[in-house]
């Protein structure tokens, strides 16, 4: 009887394949960061390390977000919801971009009262921090504020820049559809896509989470919101 072949589940050697490749790095981060630490402060001031370490972010993100897409697209995405302090949250995220921030001259603070309590998945929230984070200090003029307050019985998230701001149309309806590459700015709509959907996957009761995109604010630039009941 002749061997039959069956043929591998793409969809599924691809999740495994940018799973390695997201674990290798995470690795590659980790290095950089004791490289850093022994470097002296005139190889720090360079940014040339902060910017390989902004890079490998970036891939980071994309790869996390990735598999996130790919979870869910097969019902294997589920959260899990604790209780948070979220300054010492937002704390742990900022100090990633200390290195960047620093050699690019960009100012960043972050606002939020100490005693504020917050209920949401930990590593997916900081996820989407990240990435918008990321984008930010892309985008971004010289400043960016990372701010965290409870309004209407929800944790708002909210990072703002000085930038130029977003496009219009992903105000509109931001992260409700994939909308593939832009070939022309190279970016895509994955990282909105993945927060919306994190987002609306925060529920209590008949209220769900939210994402939005404006312009203007105290740095009249870019405000990324999530809200989170």
């Amino acid at each position: 009887m002749a061997e039959q072949h069956t043929k591998p589940d793409f969809s599924m050697v691809m999740a495994s394949a940018v799973h390695d490749m997201k674990n290798s790095l995470s690795m590659l981060l980790h290095s950089l960061e004791m490289i850093n630490e022994e470097l002296p402060d005139a190889m720090k001031k360079s940014g040339k390390v902060a910017t390989l370490q902004y890079e490998a972010e970036r891939v980071n993100n994309d790869l996390i977000q990735l598999l996130g897409v790919y979870r869910l697209e097969n019902d294997k995405l589920s959260i899990h919801v604790d209780e948070h302090y979220v300054l010492d949250f937002l704390e742990e995220q900022a100090v990633r971009y200390e290195g960047l921030l620093q050699s690019r001259s960009i100012k960043f603070n972050i606002v939020c009262e100490d005693d504020l309590v917050g209920y949401f998945d930990r590593d997916m929230i900081a996820g989407i921090i990240n990435n918008t984070l990321t984008n930010a200090a892309r985008y971004t003029k010289d400043t960016i504020i990372l701010k965290a307050y409870q309004e209407d019985n929800h944790t708002v998230f909210e990072i703002a820049d000085n930038g130029s701001g977003y496009p219009e149309s992903m105000c509109n309806a931001p992260g409700k559809i994939f909308k593939g590459i832009d070939f022309e700015t190279g970016s895509t709509s994955l990282g909105l896509y993945f927060a919306y959907q994190v987002a609306h996957m925060h529920k209590q009761g008949d209220n769900v989470g939210t994402i939005t995109l404006e312009n203007g604010g105290d740095l009249n630039g870019g405000i990324f919101r999530i809200r989170l009941p």
